[in-house]
């Protein structure tokens, strides 16, 4: 799965720092998933997308087979 979760958090000013403490984990968590290593669970996606209002599949991007 890929994301556009940096540019997301970027564009909103947020520090992956403070995106991890809004979210209830570590900001090693937040590095991960935005270098593409760790895909988060359905309830942090939920989470992550009501924080920017964006929808889920706007930040995590479904691959193709």
């Amino acid at each position: 799965m890929e994301n556009r979760l940096k540019e997301i958090r970027q564009r909103h000013s947020y520090s992956q720092e403070t995106l991890a403490l809004k979210l209830k984990v570590s900001r090693q968590t937040i590095i991960s998933i935005e270098n593409g290593k760790y895909n988060p669970s359905l309830p942090l996606a939920l989470k992550t997308a009501k924080i920017f209002r964006e929808s889920v599949d706007n930040i995590f991007l479904l691959e193709e087979e």
